[in-house]
């Protein structure tokens, strides 16, 4: 019932928006919105208990647009060759392995070449020093700048003609518009619509949190 009200409430934010931005809410083109994702952290059990203590479990912060993901009070540091960026937040749940995920800039700072890459696709990745309050590891792998792409759902993708690992392009008007090519689809009857950004995405384009860009088809 949470996850059907979120999806609900996000559906509903997506039309208000639209119905500002056109004056019509009749959905007749793909649209979505977007969530700008600073660095952060996707830790393991095991990962997790070196850095916060033996048993220790995440506290929620708040829900994530995606069904069952959440931001987590706790942060970490992290230490690279270059450089050091702390306070950054960890997201929830817990997954089989430990990813971190920065912008370029991020990368740049800390002196490390993250690739961009789709999450989870880690191997052949950077590793990172992560450093937690009780606890400090030395992950072999698993740095990268997340590819950008859309979270969505199985509804909306058959009613436009979507398919899952498709590419395609996002247009966003405003004083800094701009066209993102290359945008991974990724399709689920799980998902809720929205696209993913990092910070140095959002910034060349102006665009912030909850902002609607215009899915163009076979344009990626």
């Amino acid at each position: 019932m949470i996850e059907k009200k979120l999806i609900e409430n996000v559906k509903s934010e997506v039309l208000r928006r639209l119905k500002e931005k056109t004056g019509n809410v009749q959905i007749q083109e793909p649209f979505t919105a977007v969530g700008v994702s600073n660095r952060h952290v996707h830790l393991r059990k095991e990962d997790l208990e070196a850095l916060f203590g033996k048993g220790y479990k995440l506290n929620k912060l708040k829900d994530l647009k995606q069904p069952g993901q959440f931001a987590a009070k706790e942060t970490v540091m992290l230490i690279g060759p270059e450089g050091i960026i702390e306070n950054v937040r960890i997201l929830g749940p817990l997954r089989s392995k430990t990813q971190v995920e920065v912008s370029l800039t991020d990368s740049y700072k800390l002196g490390i070449k993250a690739p961009v890459r789709e999450s989870g696709d880690i191997e052949g990745t950077p590793g990172i020093v992560i450093k937690g309050p009780t606890g400090v590891i030395e992950i072999k792998k698993g740095v990268i700048v997340a590819k950008r792409h859309i979270h969505m759902s199985l509804e909306f993708a058959n009613q436009f003609g979507f398919r899952d690992k498709e590419v395609a392009s996002v247009q966003f008007d405003g004083v800094r518009s701009l066209v993102f090519d290359n945008v991974l689809v990724r399709v689920s009857d799980q998902f809720v619509n929205e696209m993913h950004l990092d910070t140095d995405e959002a910034n060349a384009g102006n665009i912030k949190n909850g902002d609607i860009g215009k899915i163009l088809k076979g344009q990626g």
